[in-house]
């Protein structure tokens, strides 16, 4: 559809509108986003509505102070409502979508003519489930209860009274309507623990047979999305609905345009979902749990009925599989060259190329067996319960039984799925045996799937003071091809947008590392910040690079006259090591005025932080990672951001090693191709933190002489902003 005129009047009426109504200017590289995404969405080419043109995605870079989410918002909600597609907005976390359904869309709506109607989707795990909530508290002190308790696969708590009055009070809000069973929406943080035993997943619910179908807050929550013109979801779950297929929770990706904000952790964000690992002896203990629940549940199933039967083969499946699993522990224990971290207490080993040794592969093999025919006779038994919910049939097994072992038997029925993952991708794909096949003529689809590298593989193996055990894992080392497959080939239309997209001053990291067609097109929206006025980058002179022994106490002696006569600083570390070496070495000189990300939770830091500055006292934040990346401190509670060294990702990251290796293999230099853009984004994003808003001011130092020292520092400075450089020789 090309844009007609009445969908470019509605969008230059709506962006008019919310000016008028905000009282503020239009901002230029705003006007050049909403413009870029109209064309885009209208350039699309439709019949039967479905996308003929190929595949493409618009892809946005657009600093802080651009107002993206407005512009995408107006931009994209007429052309979506022409189009008669869902509009899907994606974000990577809770913070950005709670802002968009809290006050974008509620401001967009009030502001504009635009008449669109919105929902929020979340998973299913950020829901109280009921059925489970009214378990818990009927099966406090009732372990011998008849049936089986709903939460032997629970984790034991070590409070028990005070999980009960927090259940207590989840069921009274909820009753009352003060609480909508929103995980996010609790006044204060639950304990993974706690919440663990009140959610429930797609294995455990019941659906419509649970007899609280009629007030269950997740399926409340999703009554508005299939008519909602606007569905702000999140990563995970547009990543969980693509791998149930596409269309399970959220619209087919063919009648959706979807908008990632955030995109930037995208690609990442992809590699965790369709990552694997097994745990190998705690396996064999959840087997034993298994075992025993099929002791309890056989007196409750008929002599000779279906589900006793699969209960039967079952539990010759889980023999065979604690077997196999025994074999493989022993052969990994034995003929691996583990070099233990004592200070950890574990010790990690990737498989080059992800080649398994032939014996290991062999009994990969037998595992993946051991654990498909498990998988196959927990699906039977459920199968078999469920049938029990319908009135039409004649069940073999009674409701009631059906009721208590469903959510049991589907829980232990999700986690076999989850551990063939891992046997599927260690037994398949070996690259000897692709080797021997390369010499017959590779098919069109092989060579295409062969750009990418093979799987990586590994094991970690931990020590505790009682106990020992050995996890496998496996992950794609490139998410290139399961976005292309899943999403990009098959979405109507695709907007990526983020402030740090591009690397080094281009896109091609983003490119390969997220799939993205070819005839995808690209935006950097010029700032509206006065980089040179607003604020300096300083490369002091040091006594030490990061890579020498002194560094931490060349950091000790020149951070207290870095943060002289500010009141507030935030000091980025690379390592939390050397971050509490560091605060250790100065606290005792410095008290009162020294907080570290972990003193608290991330909210309580930055809340006590602000009242430090709030009150006239200067306050030093330390941090690690996520606060170079996920931290808004405006105006004065921000003027000195200090990054104590290069953000160099790990080299014993064992998916960045497999990518180096392949990047080594077709020639490349992996330091350049990745080590180099990857740590230009961090930075970027690091530095980002000081300038929020156009009235903003301050200085960024770095203490890291290999900026000006190293011939790829030219590169990683020219990539940032363009401040005014102050570098001492």
């Amino acid at each position: 559809m090309a844009l007609t005129d009445d969908v470019k009047q509605k969008i230059q009426q709506a962006y008019r509108d919310v000016l008028a109504g905000k009282e503020v200017r239009a901002r230029y590289g705003q006007r050049l986003m909403i413009a870029e995404i109209a064309r885009y969405m209208g350039e699309i080419t439709e019949s039967d509505g479905l996308r003929t043109s190929p595949p493409s995605a618009c892809v946005v870079e657009a600093g802080t102070g651009t107002g993206k989410t407005l512009a995408y918002l107006i931009a994209a909600i007429p052309v979506a409502k022409a189009l008669g597609k869902t509009l899907v907005i994606s974000t990577a976390t809770v913070a950005l979508q709670d802002q968009i359904v809290l006050k974008d869309l509620p401001d967009l709506r009030k502001h504009s003519k635009l008449d669109f109607t919105w929902t929020l989707a979340k998973g299913r795990g950020r829901y109280l489930c009921m059925s489970r909530l009214e378990a818990r508290l009927h099966d406090e002190g009732h372990g011998d209860s008849d049936t089986m308790p709903l939460f032997l696969l629970d984790q034991p708590i070590d409070d028990e009274a005070r999980s009960r009055a927090t259940f207590e009070n989840m069921l009274a809000s909820y009753g009352s309507r003060e609480w909508d069973g929103d995980r996010d929406h609790w006044p204060e943080q639950i304990p993974d623990e706690i919440w663990r035993q009140v959610t429930t997943d797609h294995r455990q619910c019941t659906n419509r047979h649970c007899a609280y179908f009629d007030s269950c807050a997740f399926f409340d929550a999703r009554k508005d999305l299939d008519d909602a013109d606007v569905v702000v979801a999140n990563h995970d779950l547009v990543l969980a609905d693509l791998a149930l297929g596409g269309g399970a929770i959220l619209p087919e990706p063919e009648n959706a345009l979807f908008i990632f904000d955030e995109a930037h952790h995208l690609p990442d964000k992809a590699l965790n979902h369709f990552a694997a690992s097994v745990p190998l002896n705690s396996t064999r203990q959840w087997l034993k749990q298994l075992s025993q629940a099929l002791v309890k549940m056989q007196p409750w199933l008929p002599a000779g009925s279906q589900a006793s039967k699969a209960v039967e083969k079952m539990s010759l499946a889980g023999r065979d599989l604690d077997l196999a699993l025994a074999r493989v522990y022993e052969e990994v224990e034995q003929n691996t060259g583990w070099d233990f971290n004592e200070e950890r207490r574990s010790a990690q080993w990737r498989y080059p190329e992800g080649a398994l040794p032939e014996v290991l592969a062999e009994l990969a093999g037998e595992t993946r067996i051991a654990t498909a025919g498990l998988c196959r006779h927990l699906g039977s038994l459920v199968d078999e319960l469920q049938s029990a919910f319908d009135e039409r049939k004649d069940p073999e097994l009674d409701r009631d039984t059906a009721d208590s072992w469903y959510p049991v038997i589907g829980a232990f029925h999700a986690r076999a799925e989850d551990q063939l993952r891992l046997w599927v991708s260690w037994s398949e794909g070996q690259p000897s045996l692709e080797a021997d096949d390369a010499k017959q003529e590779p098919s069109p689809a092989a060579s295409v799937a062969r750009k990418s590298p093979p799987a990586a593989r590994w094991a970690v193996r931990q020590r505790w003071d009682h106990a020992e055990d050995i996890t496998l894992y496996s992950s794609p080392v490139l998410a290139d091809n399961l976005l292309y497959s899943r999403l990009w080939s098959r979405a109507y239309g695709a907007v990526l947008t983020s402030a740090t997209l591009t690397a080094l001053g281009r896109f091609d990291r983003l490119r390969s590392r997220a799939g993205l067609p070819e005839a995808s097109r690209y935006l950097v929206v010029p700032s509206s910040f006065r980089y040179a006025e607003m604020a300096t980058v300083e490369v002091p002179a040091m006594g030490a690079l990061p890579t020498d022994d002194g560094f931490a106490d060349a950091l000790v002696q020149r951070l207290p006259e870095l943060w002289a006569g500010e009141k507030a600083t935030l000091v980025l570390f690379t390592s939390r090591r050397q971050m509490q070496q560091v605060r250790d070495a100065l606290a005792p000189n410095f008290p009162e005025l020294i907080l570290t990300q972990d003193d608290m939770a991330k909210n309580e830091v930055l809340r006590t932080h602000c009242l430090r500055v709030d009150d006239g006292k200067p306050s030093v934040l330390f941090g690690v990672a996520s606060f170079a990346e996920g931290i808004d401190l405006p105006g004065r509670y921000l003027h000195h951001v200090v990054i104590t060294r290069l953000p160099f990702s790990v080299p014993d990251d064992p998916i960045e090693a497999s990518l180096a290796e392949w990047v080594t293999q077709r020639g490349g230099n992996p330091f350049m191709e990745i080590t180099v853009p990857d740590a230009s984004v961090k930075l970027v994003q690091a530095v980002g933190r000081l300038l929020r808003t156009e009235q903003d001011t301050g200085r960024v130092t770095i203490l890291d002489r290999r900026i000006v020292a190293r011939r790829y520092g030219q590169l990683l400075l020219d990539a940032l902003p363009p401040f005014r450089r102050v570098i001492e020789h």
